[in-house]
This record gives C-alpha cells, structure tokens and sequence, in this order.
C-alpha cells in the first residue's frame, strides 16, 4: 500500500488503477455498478462527474452503519448494502473509478460536525469530531481532485443540508454552512491519500478514539436520519 502525507498527492502510478483488497474494481458487481453509471460518456471528467452522482445518491447515507468488520469496507459488498457512512461509499466510488480507468485513492480528513444531534453526540461518547472521514480522490486532467460522496440528495432536501457538487474539476467536499447558514461541517486535519483503505490504522484509531457504541457494539440499532439535526 502506498501512503502519500497531506500536502501533496501521489505520482499516478498503476497502484491507482489495480484492484486490492477493498477496492474491488475487477469484481463482476462494481464493473457492472461502474459501467452502468458511466454510460454514453467517453471523457474521464463526464465519467468521474457520472459516478460521484451514482454513488452519492445510489447509496443511502447511515452515520449508525460504522463497523468494525473488514467486510464493510469491501466496494462489492457497498453496493449490496442498505445504507453506508463516508468511509464505504468513498471506497465505493474509488474502486468504481478504477473500474473504468480513471486513477483513484482514498484521502482520510478529520472533520467537525457542529450540527450533530445529541442521539448521536451520546453515541460517539459526547463527541463531535469524525476522524477518519473519507472520500475519493482522482486523478483528471493532469491533477488529483477530491470528491466527498457522502450525503445521498434525499438527505440533504430532507434535512436542510447543502449537497456536494462535483464537477470533475474542482474538490467536492463538505459544505461549511447549511441551508440555514449555520454553520456545519469543519476540516480540522488532512491526514494524507492511500492507494488502498488502510483499514487497520482506521479501525484502531476508531477504537482509541470512540467508546464501542460508535462502531455497533453494546449500542442499539439507530434510524440514519438521527445523524443530521432537524431542528
């Protein structure tokens, strides 16, 4: 696995464009789930732009969904998922990318949720900041762009929240504000760019960081929408 520190990016060597353990891009599922969304498009910016949207609003975001087990973060098995957190659809949309040709990696930032309700406040032990958010980063037009699928448009018109543009050119990442403009989502770090999910450095950064109610053990089952305020 190669790991590229925040402030720069990796060269797009063909470890961005291989399968691996959790970017199962040569799966029969993710192909089809790839090929599908890009559909009538031939340009690697029109494809990028076609499954950000397939995989933003394809697959229902679930804040409650962190787990522990590996088997979450394997792209084939997001795509047979209810609902997913930022961690799987990132993968999800990394592993789609280089499905159809275009070099991907997974990018990891810390983020502020200044709008998180208490539910699930009390569920990552009182706690407002995510560790470990994920999204995708690809390579287009001669230079890496972040794109951020997290929040499904249902969500947002639901809830009030801005949804994540993209564009293909510029980074698609969480909106500071909200619909209300008040003030929502915060970068705190930028902790670098994997050329796979570095699942053990994840889950054990998970572990000392949260109580076990975060990641589904001794903690009852929560409906996804408890994860964004109404209020």
């Amino acid at each position: 696995m190669i790991f590229t520190p925040a402030g720069s990016y990796p060269e797009p060597r063909p470890d961005y464009l291989a399968a691996t353990r959790f970017l199962d891009c040569d799966d029969a599922l993710v192909r089809s789930f790839a090929e599908r969304a890009v559909a009538g498009e031939s340009s690697a910016i029109g494809m990028a732009v076609k499954l950000f949207y397939a995989v933003r609003d394809g697959v229902r975001y679930d804040p409650f969904a962190i787990s522990l087990a590996p088997a979450l973060y394997i792209a084939s098995n997001v795509l047979q998922a209810k609902g997913a957190f930022c961690i799987p659809k990132a993968v999800l949309l990394t592993a789609a990318a280089r499905a159809v040709g275009i070099h991907a990696g997974i990018g990891l930032s810390d983020v502020k949720n200044h709008l998180t309700t208490e539910k699930l406040k009390a569920r990552m032990g009182g706690k407002t900041l995510f560790i470990h958010h994920g999204y995708a980063v690809m390579y287009l037009e001669g230079r890496w762009v972040k794109a951020a699928p997290a929040f499904n448009i249902e969500l947002c018109e639901r809830f009030g929240v801005l949804p994540t543009e993209f564009d293909g050119r510029s980074n698609a990442i969480f909106r500071p504000y909200d619909a209300q403009n008040r003030k929502h989502m915060e970068y705190v770090k930028d902790h670098g760019v994997w050329s796979d999910f570095p699942f053990e450095r994840v889950t054990a950064d998970f572990r000392a960081f949260y109580p076990p109610s975060t990641y589904g053990e001794d903690a009852p089952g929560e409906r996804f929408e408890d994860g964004v305020r109404v209020d």
